[in-house]
């Protein structure tokens, strides 16, 4: 494939990953490794490599920036806590990675998915305020540090960035406003948690080529900042909606590609 088409391709999967990140308030990567696959036909430990080295740059920066002008705030508490639990986690998920089969990557990516997606159903819609954590005392360290630690084990095992476990994991564990939840989520996609993960893609060569890759982050710089806005403007009920049949979009499809 021609330069010109990697990255023009880069720009397509950039885009996409990034509107769905931010509208759904999570870093871009599970988007980039169905996009890198589908549209650059990357394979999965390819896709996967290329996911977390291009959220290196804090590609979500416009994202947050929306959410934030819209009232929605991330507790330093529960930033610290979530990033320390992401950097344990993302180390030990990309040594274990590179030790198995696509095929077993994927199944893995299937079975994670629908484990976030019956989190999500099985969480009930509450009056705005009605027993949902607001104030960053009512949260204790050690179930923030296990989120982090399942985001980045994910992050680093699948590529998928770590941002459905920390949205799913506040939202429906924490019971953390959805949007709110979204944010920090946001946040882990401008500070570069990730790059321990992402080195170890790297050493192997794991990646799609340098034009692909800058295609990819500009997309994801326009695409975060366009997904933000459209979050902003719609209910919790409907964010969790939308999140729920993305990411069984996102499960069908994967379960294809095991299958095939």
């Amino acid at each position: 494939m021609s330069w010109i088409y990697e990255l023009l391709a880069g720009i397509g999967v950039g885009l996409v990953g990034g509107a769905t990140s931010g509208f759904m308030g999570t870093s871009p990567g599970g988007g980039l490794v169905i996009f890198s696959v589908l549209l650059l036909g990357a394979e999965q430990h390819v896709a996967q490599g290329t996911s977390l080295i291009t959220q290196v740059p804090p590609t979500g920066f416009a994202g947050v920036r929306r959410y934030w002008q819209s009232g929605n705030r991330s507790p330093l508490q529960w930033i610290v806590w979530i990033g320390i639990g992401f950097l344990v986690g993302g180390a030990g998920g990309g040594y274990a990675a590179a030790g198995v089969s696509d095929a077993v990557l994927q199944w893995t990516y299937v079975v994670y998915l629908a484990l976030l997606i019956a989190a999500l159903l099985l969480r009930r819609d509450r009056k705005d305020g009605a027993g949902e954590a607001g104030d960053p005392a009512e949260l204790p360290w050690l179930p923030l540090f296990l989120i982090g630690a399942l985001a980045g084990f994910s992050s680093g095992f699948m590529g998928i960035g770590g941002g459905l476990a920390i949205t799913v994991g506040l939202a429906a564990g924490l019971r953390v406003p959805q949007h709110q939840a979204q944010l920090v989520s946001l946040v882990f996609s401008v500070i570069p948690t990730n790059i321990p993960a992402a080195w170890i893609y790297w050493s192997k060569g794991l990646m799609v080529g340098w034009p692909a890759i800058i295609g990819i982050v500009a997309g994801l710089w326009v695409g975060t900042d366009l997904g933000a806005r459209m979050a902003n403007g719609v209910s919790k009920s409907v964010l969790r909606r939308v999140m729920i049949a993305l990411v069984s979009l996102m499960a069908l499809y994967m379960t294809y590609k095991a299958l095939s």
